[in-house]
């Protein structure tokens, strides 16, 4: 008897994740575990639950899609991600894949699409939606590895948490209530994170986190 694909949802509209249960559940084979719409959620849901997919939106609350991508990868290294964006561009379909995503669909392919990612990802295979090209991607990498370090990949994965709280306009207080530490060690994280990223100011880390990709605008 072939055991079912198991998966587990991320997003942070309601509507969609109704939708895409009904999508993934109509199809022989397939059971969703669980599903949350906060960033900072969706890590510990996957280690409880230990599904074969994650189906993951790329804007969360709490912490964004790329770097949930990068800590199921290292805390739960057998669940496949499997990115569902409104975003095709190329930089950030290869940044997604070098985060630990093994597949990526835009939101406006068809059902059909999903359902062949998953199936991909859950054989161990990675899966791009048309227009998505392998060729533009290998190139982006290319183009990547020869420019200046990426300070952002210098950030700690709490630092990243920190980031994306404090661009989101919660004062440290609140931040340290999300993560579960202190204000005071909420602020000494988003102090490192400025001074890291050469920041300086409120409004300067908002404008890094949406150029970045880390905040939806």
């Amino acid at each position: 008897m072939t055991t079912a694909v198991s998966v587990v949802l991320a997003d942070d509209h309601q509507i969609v994740r109704q939708g895409l249960r009904r999508v993934i559940e109509a199809e022989a084979g397939f059971v969703v575990l669980g599903e949350t719409s906060d960033g900072l959620a969706v890590v510990d849901l996957v280690e409880r639950l230990r599904p074969d997919v994650l189906v993951l939106d790329l804007m969360l609350p709490g912490l964004c899609g790329l770097d949930v991508a990068r800590e199921v990868a290292r805390r739960s290294p057998k669940t496949r991600v499997v990115i569902l964006s409104m975003y095709s561009s190329v930089p950030h379909v290869a940044e997604a894949l070098r985060n630990g995503a093994a597949a990526y669909v835009v939101k406006d392919a068809a059902s059909g699409e999903l359902i062949r990612a998953i199936r991909s990802a859950a054989a161990g295979s990675r899966y791009l939606s048309p227009p998505l090209s392998e060729r533009a991607i290998e190139a982006h990498e290319r183009r990547t590895r020869e420019s200046e370090v990426d300070m952002y990949e210098m950030l700690t994965s709490r630092e990243r948490q920190v980031l994306h709280l404090a661009a989101e306009g919660l004062p440290a207080s609140a931040i340290g209530e999300r993560l579960g530490i202190s204000p005071r060690t909420a602020e000494t994280h988003r102090t490192n994170v400025k001074r890291k990223l050469g920041l300086r100011g409120p409004a300067a880390l908002v404008r890094y986190a949406l150029m970045r990709g880390v905040l939806d605008c």
